[in-house]
């Protein structure tokens, strides 16, 4: 019996070893690409207009479960008034048309469901997780308007909130593959060229103001190994 309880004891020290054996990240650098959406005075769904994107993401992960994230994305959003259901009475004889260049930059905290991992670096991680995500930033738009055959040029700056959910896959030891959609809320009512079509000024934060949506799919590397020997190898 003695040595039953010796050898299992034996074998739960070797699995927390082996379960172990391989470094903890704290950074996680790489890129991706997807699709975004105007959502705005002329377009209500995240599924019309949609233009592609590119992002650059660099991922500070504060624990298994946890993580800040700084997201740069650079793509275009475009849309029109015409077969707008919404009357607006400055384009009612005059439909307005817009293409826009866009610049996200955002910093957000990511949270996983379970400790994402491959399970040998901390005991009890998952090669698979959902995550939620939410944090500032900001949206630079070139936009470019046509009506009445006329063209105008704007360029608008405005503080966003991105609220968003996702999936993150450990492909390998150090790779991460991550699926992910964002809504983004901005402050500002000028990513598409036009500022309260209705002739009504805004008013509230996020009140009749301009948003996007954007799917996106990362591919990220890990670097920067916790040093598990330093007498403070908890930070």
């Amino acid at each position: 019996m003695k040595q039953l309880v010796v050898l299992i004891s034996l074998w739960v020290v070797a699995m927390s070893a082996a379960a172990q054996e391989e470094p903890e990240y704290r950074l996680e650098l790489g890129a991706g690409g997807g699709v975004v959406s105007y959502m705005g005075d002329f377009n209500g769904n995240p599924l019309k207009g949609i233009s592609p994107i590119g992002t650059l993401v660099a991922k500070y992960k504060l624990n298994p479960r946890m993580a800040w994230a700084l997201n740069i994305g650079y793509g275009g959003l475009r849309g029109s008034s015409t077969n707008v259901k919404t009357w607006y009475p400055d384009l009612r004889d005059y439909p307005a048309t817009f293409k826009s260049s866009l610049v996200d930059m955002t910093v957000r905290y990511e949270y996983n469901f379970w400790p994402f991992g491959t399970g040998r670096e901390y005991l009890g991680a998952h090669k698979l997780t959902p995550f939620i995500a939410i944090g500032l930033g900001f949206a630079v738009a070139n936009a470019k308007l046509t009506q009445k055959d006329e063209q105008t040029r704007t360029t608008s700056l405005a503080a966003q909130l991105p609220i968003g959910v996702g999936v993150k896959y450990k492909l390998a030891t150090r790779w991460n593959l991550a699926v992910e959609w964002m809504m983004h809320f901005t402050g500002g009512d000028k990513l598409d060229g036009i500022a309260d079509p209705y002739g009504i000024e805004s008013s509230g934060l996020f009140k009749n103001t301009d948003c996007y949506s954007m799917l996106a799919v990362t591919l990220t590397y890990d670097l920067w190994a916790r040093c598990r020997t330093c007498h403070n190898d908890r930070d």
